[in-house]
């Protein structure tokens, strides 16, 4: 079995007073950065070390490869762990902004707590000046992010003074966006360059509120749609593929063609098995075999009209050939893994593969390798 790293490991901590956000170099990178020394560390051999004049290190790491030259890291007083806020070269990275949400969607991979974790703000704010100026998108994730109020415009703004040219992907419910003033204010603070990506699971409110486990949500997500569309936002709408999801994707797909014009983007994504849905499987699960006519309808539905479409989360294998096109690697690499049996298919190097925490119950009948006598008509 392959799989990415992890977002953390153990060290070894010595000067760390309180909580410290720090940018990972190399030696030649550190000599030509202008980066004030208090935000840096430095490779030295033994690990990294650097901070300033409070001489922060970091050694006996207990998972070397998890930190690499150009992550932003944080580290706490008296702690031993070391997460990575952002890595370098990773292909998804996203700011975690908080663990709130108005939502309880039956599939949650990540449940919200109500916590107040306001603190994160202060956090990002720290972070997002230390991330290489090139990178080509960073997500904005939670929870839900517009429960930030003010603090989201600050955020994005500040993504907007130090990464002029990144674009900026924003998972949202987009319900609080039915509040015109906010919505107006979070648009113009994320600018041309921000994507708002919002779920949408039927064409029909009880279907929708059943699925996010809140009554009226359809409503609210449809007026913060057309707020979004008034403001001239760029918005995806993201539909994960589950049994209570599956029977109206067509029927879903029509009416993103014909009531959302504005779409950009429609991401029709295979299901994590993780947090609530878990819990919930025996209402969430259908093997992605047993929707492929569903799904087809859907795709070509909107993709004959001219609305992009991509398919995620899914292999290769489990997809009709016809969808390969459209299929995406879109699994964040420190949650992706390929089971033994796909070390000899030949489109491995092409293919989604499975989340860490798809164990066999989760796994399709028509998992299996692909050989290059498979794919005779693809080839010739």
């Amino acid at each position: 079995m392959t799989r990415g790293l992890a977002l953390s490991t153990h060290a070894k901590l010595t000067g760390v007073h309180g909580v410290r956000i720090l940018k990972l170099m190399s030696i030649d990178e550190a000599a030509a950065s202008d980066l004030a020394a208090d935000w840096r560390l430095v490779a030295d051999g033994y690990g990294w070390t650097g901070g300033g004049a409070a001489e922060v290190s970091i050694t006996s790491i207990r998972d070397p490869q998890v930190l690499a030259a150009g992550d932003v890291v944080r580290v706490r007083e008296g702690g031993s762990l070391v997460s990575v806020l952002w890595r370098r070269g990773a292909r998804a990275n996203a700011l975690f902004v908080t663990e709130r949400c108005n939502s309880l969607c039956l599939m949650c991979s990540q449940p919200p707590r109500d916590d107040d974790d306001s603190w994160r703000v202060a956090e990002l704010l720290q972070t997002i000046p230390l991330i290489d100026r090139d990178v080509a998108q960073l997500g904005i994730t939670g929870g839900e992010p517009t429960l930030l109020g003010d603090s989201l415009s600050e955020v994005l703004r500040a993504c907007g003074d130090y990464l002029p040219e990144t674009a900026l992907h924003v998972l949202t419910n987009g319900r609080l966006f039915r509040d015109t003033p906010a919505a107006a204010d979070w648009v113009a603070a994320g600018g041309s360059r921000t994507t708002w990506a919002v779920p949408l699971y039927a064409d029909v409110p009880q279907i929708h509120d059943q699925v996010v486990v809140a009554p009226g949500a359809f409503d609210e997500t449809l007026d913060g749609l057309y707020e979004l569309a008034v403001n001239g936002a760029q918005v995806e709408i993201r539909v994960v593929l589950h049994a209570l999801t599956i029977p109206r994707l067509p029927q879903l797909a029509a009416f993103i063609y014909r009531r959302l014009p504005f779409v950009r983007h429609v991401a029709l994504m295979g299901l994590e098995p993780m947090g609530f849905a878990k819990r919930n499987r025996d209402q969430l699960w259908i093997d992605p075999v047993d929707y492929q006519t569903q799904l087809r309808a859907a795709v070509f539905h909107l993709a004959n009209r001219g609305v992009a479409v991509s398919v995620y989360n899914l292999p290769l294998c489990a997809l009709p050939r016809e969808l390969w096109p459209f299929a995406r690697q879109s699994i964040s690499e420190w949650k992706n893994n390929y089971p033994a049996e796909c070390e000899t298919c030949v489109v491995k190097d092409h293919c989604a593969g499975f989340f860490a925490s798809a164990g066999v119950a989760w796994r399709s009948r028509a998992v299996k390798p692909l050989h290059r006598e498979d794919l005779a008509d693809e080839l010739a």
